[in-house]
C-alpha cells in the first residue's frame, strides 16, 4: 500500500490497482467513501480539490485524502469477506 505522509483519512481505504481508472469513477468512489464514513460534510471540499487540475492532480489529491491501495498483488493472500491473511480467517472455515 502506498501512501503518503499523514493522509487526512488514512482509515479510509480506497483501491486504486484493478478498478475503472477513469476520474469520474474515481470520484464516485472517494465520494461514497466520504458518505459511509459519516464525512459528507467533506464531499464538497474533496471534489473541489480533486476537480482543480489534470488527472495526476485527482491522484495526488486522492493520495492526499486516504489510504491508497496500488498493489493488488500484495492482497491475493487475503480473505476476500475480511480481509484477513488465509491462515488467520475464519471465514473459510
Amino acid at each position: 500500500m502506498l501512501q503518503l505522509d499523514n493522509p487526512k483519512y488514512p482509515n479510509i481505504n480506497i483501491e486504486l490497482v484493478g478498478e475503472d481508472g477513469n476520474a469520474f469513477s474515481i470520484l464516485g468512489r472517494c465520494t461514497r467513501a466520504l458518505k459511509r464514513n459519516g464525512l459528507s460534510d467533506q464531499v464538497e471540499a474533496f471534489r473541489e480539490q480533486a476537480t482543480s487540475g489534470d488527472y495526476d492532480n485527482l491522484l495526488r489529491t486522492v493520495m492526499s485524502w486516504f489510504s491508497v491501495d496500488v498493489d493488488k498483488e500484495d492482497n491475493e493472500d487475503e480473505c476476500a469477506w475480511c480481509s484477513e491473511a488465509h491462515e488467520d480467517c475464519e471465514c473459510e472455515d
